[in-house]
């Protein structure tokens, strides 16, 4: 049970999360905070969460649950003022993509030291949509949110973060920090890099925008997430940008391969490399 729960960041992560733990009835008190006033007091009127602030040293008073679901990049800000504001007890937890960075800032943010009472975390779950209005009550059931704890994470925290996942629905996993990272830079971040790529090749085509008139169905589902967070996704590039850029020359090479293969007319690698992809993805990914 949470008695005050303070979100930064009240967008589809962050509110999806308050619906679902309103609903269980999970939560006394479920406060949120960002910078636009308007966006919070739409929040309010949904039923979203109950208050709000502008001042983030204000909305950690009394918290015993902080989480940061905001951009990656506004993460180190939001840290360094709250930090010395929170109480001694209250947990800090985020949603963001990647782990390292936000990591490295709660670091900073706590002068050097990482807290026992912080635990990196990120929900593998979404819609194209994220504001407040897309927030829905059971966005996390059946999908998988990963806690990268430290040798500084106490057990209790790690307990409790576990504990408001699954009353969201959630199956919680934990990972180290670096493979985290590196998988997720594979599994989703690739995947939204190409498909925003993918979108702009065809925007630049001879034929304009009536290239899209013909878009098919395989199309319009690969390109889906091209409607995500131009912001968000911009921080996870740069957040992420190691493991990003090692998925991004592997992938390269492997198409590289496939443009040798259709030019030199090799219908062979071509049916291997096809054949290959279609039961790796049978066998690990069910519809």
């Amino acid at each position: 049970m949470i008695n005050k729960l303070t979100i930064f960041g009240v967008g589809l992560i962050g509110g999806s999360l308050a619906l679902a733990l309103k609903k269980a009835g999970y939560c006394n008190e479920i406060v949120g905070c960002s910078r636009s006033e308007e966006h919070l007091q739409r929040a309010v009127e949904l039923g979203v969460i109950d208050s709000y602030t502008l001042d983030p040293k204000q909305a950690v008073q009394g918290a015993d649950m902080i989480l940061l679901a905001v951009p990656m990049r506004a993460i180190p800000a939001i840290l360094n003022t709250i930090a010395s504001h929170i109480g001694k007890d209250a947990i800090i937890t985020d949603a963001g993509s990647a782990k390292g960075s936000v990591i490295t800032a709660t670091k900073t943010a706590f002068n050097g030291v990482l807290p026992p009472n912080f635990v990196a975390g990120h929900p593998i779950a979404g819609r194209e949509k994220s504001s407040v209005e897309a927030a829905i009550d059971d966005l996390y059931i059946d999908h998988k949110v990963i806690l990268t704890p430290t040798d500084e994470t106490s057990n209790d925290t790690v307990s409790k973060v576990r504990d408001m996942w699954q009353v969201a629905g959630a199956t919680v996993e934990t990972l180290p920090v670096k493979q985290h990272d590196d998988v997720l830079a594979a599994t989703s971040h690739l995947p939204h890099i190409l498909a925003y790529s993918l979108v702009n090749t065809l925007s630049k085509s001879e034929y304009g925008d009536a290239v899209f008139d013909y878009a098919a169905g395989g199309f319009k589902s690969f390109s889906r997430i091209a409607s995500s967070d131009p912001i968000m996704w911009r921080d996870i590039c740069l957040e992420n940008k190691s493991a990003i850029l090692t998925a991004l020359d592997k992938f390269q090479l492997d198409l590289t391969e496939l443009s040798d293969a259709i030019r030199e007319d090799d219908s062979e690698a071509i049916e291997k490399t096809f054949n290959h992809a279609k039961s790796t993805r049978d066998a690990n990914i069910k519809d």
